[in-house]
């Protein structure tokens, strides 16, 4: 697992490299790499991202907040959820993902999402997002496309 904090204009983050088992209902999940990250300016989310940069990967963002609700309890509705196991691999979190594809079953160990989200939390504290947000850059983002 690796951990990166910048400081550029473009805010801080977070990258943690990891392996996870994935799968698909019905079969066995399978070892593939990926990479939970947090950047400070878009505090309320992370990016997990599948597979490996070079072949492509498949990037699915969601709320930091989920991630850590969900290893306590089940969380999410639609094409995120979240939740810790019980059974089978003990120690690891469920997150499935939802898309017109199909459906596919990722556990991650949840000692790598507890230190994932503490480094997030020094970068942006929970309950503090709101504080990290660019509203001028937000408004001239939405601005550009329009007449």
């Amino acid at each position: 697992m690796n951990q990166s904090s910048s400081g550029a204009a473009a805010g801080l983050s977070v990258m943690h490299e990891l392996m996870v088992r994935a799968g698909v209902p019905e079969e066995r999940p399978v070892p593939v790499p990926a990479t939970l990250r947090y950047d400070s300016t878009d505090p309320y989310a992370v990016c997990l991202s599948l597979g490996v940069p070079s072949t492509g990967t498949v990037d699915w963002v969601f709320a930091r907040s989920l991630l850590l609700e969900g290893l306590r309890r089940p969380r999410g509705l639609g094409d995120v959820l979240v939740r810790p196991l019980h059974r089978g691999q003990r120690g690891s979190v469920r997150i499935v993902l939802r898309s017109p594809a199909g459906v596919a079953l990722l556990e991650i160990a949840v000692s790598a999402v507890t230190a994932f989200l503490e480094a997030t939390h020094l970068v942006v504290a929970p309950g503090t997002e709101e504080l990290h947000i660019d509203l001028d850059r937000l408004v001239a983002e939405l601005m550009d496309g329009s007449e």
